[in-house]
């Protein structure tokens, strides 16, 4: 058993991996003032919710957005499996060719998250992962990731507007009755909302344009769930794409697995 821990800006999400077998995958809030050892503790804490004995986790993989928190939680591993993770990074194999102006700038959630859709969608595929920010990842039909686009987050535009305008309320992320509203709330949903499954629906076709040919779209990321339902364009969500990418990672570079 394996455990893969993807650190993003709001959200760290980590699940436990045997073989294809995902036992769990959870959310902890991101936290870059934490210690390595307050880390253990929520980590040895999650361990005993689920009933997993830390004496069979073998291995560990981190992919991380968030510099400062890497190390910091590496360390917190080593404490408490006493394994040394592997991290998502240069150096490390991923079987993905990358088609970017500097491919070392490429995100590692990004290369995890197309490391997953090209193994259990096939190519050409694009990934939408909805957190702090809306990212879009394309593969294209020779399985190269020709590169993708960076959007503001549903939160990010939602606290935006929130916190700049001065008369409208802090509104829960769900769907109004209809897409016109009546009153203000359910015209700023239907705006969060509608607005960025439009928004998908807009990207989707343009990259099909770009490309010449339809690709399949996966979604995943905390806030997938609140926008694929209004999308028109077909998207599969799997809340679990990035740790099963993790899981693929960890195997290419401990198994010989091609």
């Amino acid at each position: 058993m394996i455990l893969a821990i993807d650190i993003g800006n709001t959200n760290i999400v980590i699940g436990c991996i045997e073989q294809e077998k995902i036992y769990f995958v959870e959310r902890v809030s991101t936290n870059i003032s934490k210690t390595e050892l307050e880390y253990v503790v929520a980590f040895k804490t999650l361990f005993e919710l689920y009933q997993i004995n830390m004496e069979e986790i073998t291995g560990c993989i981190i992919a991380s957005v968030v510099p400062p928190l890497t190390n910091v939680v590496r360390e917190a591993m080593e404490k408490l499996l006493h394994t040394s993770p592997l991290i998502v990074g240069p150096g490390v194999k991923t079987g993905l060719n990358i088609l970017m102006d500097n491919p070392a700038q490429v995100g590692a959630d990004l290369i995890v998250n197309a490391v997953a859709g090209l193994k259990y969608y096939g190519a050409p595929i694009i990934m939408i992962d909805m957190g702090t920010a809306t990212t879009i990842s394309v593969v294209d039909e020779k399985k190269n990731y020709i590169g993708g686009m960076i959007l503001p987050g549903v939160k990010v535009s939602l606290e935006s507007l929130v916190n700049r305008t001065s008369q409208l309320p802090k509104i829960s992320l769900e769907a109004p009755r209809k897409p016109i509203g009546k009153n203000t709330i359910d015209c700023m949903k239907s705006g969060i909302i509608m607005g960025q499954a439009a928004c998908m629906d807009g990207m989707i076709e343009r990259i099909w344009e770009e490309l010449g040919y339809q690709a399949n779209v996966v979604a995943t990321g905390g806030l997938a769930g609140c926008i694929v339902p209004y999308c028109k364009k077909k998207i599969i969500y799997d809340n679990e794409l990035t740790l099963k990418g993790l899981n693929v990672i960890y195997r290419k570079n401990t198994e010989n697995v091609s």
